[in-house]
């Protein structure tokens, strides 16, 4: 039987006094109320500290450039499932819109407080570069403390792939049309808006490629805008060592002429499908423009062509090659000319049937066997 004190405090209860381990079990949910809570808004307050200093005030009021949150990026690439390029730079990510069009989300991994602080003028430049040659820049996530890119999609990957990870032929038709369409691209860069640019970083693996083989120049993280067309000094040297124009390795100086001497390196590549090396002596460039000045650039061509015609075809795009490459940047011809003179090329091209399959062997003279290695053979 209860006692009256045990009848008394039963009576309490029941007219609403809670108990003291209720009580404790209230102040704990409370508290991880109040916890998610906090996490939420310190969340929602970094998100928007990174929105901010990415430039998200500014670049919302321009046209052509999306800008996506954190979650849409998560939907569009189903949680980063596919993952369809890496590199030092971090990861590319295929996702998809809610339209159905396939984009590429380039996800970077560094953080370089210098090229930070140029991110919105770099979207601002790549917003305003609308070309058929030119891989489109569609939106761009802000939430997060490295921006996040997204371009339209290119389905072929780059040309550095299609070149040297897969060995099926590639029509001198073909290759002539990546090279036209490559060179249009930089061209429209260097003369679109009423400031000049510069890619800067100009290589077979930054142009892609879509279904048709058309060319499109990609991977702007290091344009720039130059005042006027001149040149501009920079003490940090960025891109690919092996087509790197020399001036800008050795003294910083950077110009458009720049893109020219890498783009020079690509038509090697074109040309001898043999892929781009560096080394002190520079012996990839420095053997096939030899074998140019002394007529014999056919020795380096791929031995997949045999017509004489597209040998000869390809020997006219060897000489354009070497005029990219000249060693002083004022000797180079200006994407413009080089676009006018590969036109010329194919115009030329167009005299006698592209879509033959050949067949056999065009091997190297013995003389320049040793200048092949040089090229990577």
């Amino acid at each position: 039987m209860q006692t009256r004190n045990e009848r008394g405090r039963h009576k309490r209860n029941m007219y609403g006094e809670i108990p003291p381990s209720s009580k404790g079990g209230c102040g704990l949910a409370a508290m991880i109320v109040v916890s998610v809570l906090m996490v939420m808004v310190h969340q929602l307050l970094k998100f928007k500290r990174f929105y901010e200093q990415n430039g998200g005030p500014v670049l919302k009021g321009v046209k052509n450039i999306r800008i996506y949150t954190r979650k849409q990026m998560k939907q569009m690439t189903n949680n980063y499932k596919r993952v369809v390029g890496e590199g030092h730079f971090g990861k590319v990510y295929l996702g998809t819109l809610k339209d159905k069009q396939k984009v590429a989300i380039k996800k970077s991994i560094e953080v370089d407080k210098h090229m930070k602080k140029e991110f919105t003028d770099e979207v601002i430049i790549q917003s305003a570069m609308r070309h058929k040659n030119i891989v489109m820049l569609l939106g761009c996530c802000l939430e997060v403390d490295v921006p996040m890119l997204v371009y339209e999609f290119v389905a072929r990957g780059s040309l550095y792939d299609v070149l040297f990870k897969c060995r099926d032929k590639i029509l001198v038709g073909t290759r002539l049309r990546i090279a036209v369409g490559s060179a249009e691209g930089l061209t429209y860069m260097h003369s679109a808006g009423e400031s000049t640019i510069r890619h800067g970083d100009a290589k077979s693996a930054n142009i892609l490629l879509d279904e048709k083989f058309s060319p499109k120049v990609s991977d702007f993280g290091t344009s720039k805008l130059l005042a006027r067309g001149k040149a501009e000094m920079t003490e940090h040297v960025i891109g690919d060592m092996s087509y790197i124009d020399p001036v800008y390795m050795e003294q910083g100086i950077v110009t458009q002429k720049s893109d020219v001497y890498g783009f020079g390196v690509v038509l090697i590549e074109l040309i001898t499908r043999r892929p781009a090396t560096y080394d002190a002596e520079r012996s990839y460039v420095a053997n096939f423009v030899e074998a140019c000045l002394a007529k014999r650039a056919r020795n380096f061509i791929d031995n997949d062509v045999t017509s004489e015609a597209d040998i000869n075809l390809l020997e006219m795009v060897s000489r354009v090659a070497v005029d990219c490459l000249k060693p002083n940047p004022e000797e180079r011809q200006d994407m413009k000319h080089v676009e006018h003179r590969l036109l010329e090329i194919v115009a030329q091209s167009e005299d006698h049937s592209q879509e033959r399959d050949y067949k056999g062997d065009f091997s190297p003279a013995p003389d320049d066997v040793a200048l092949l290695k040089g090229l990577g053979e």
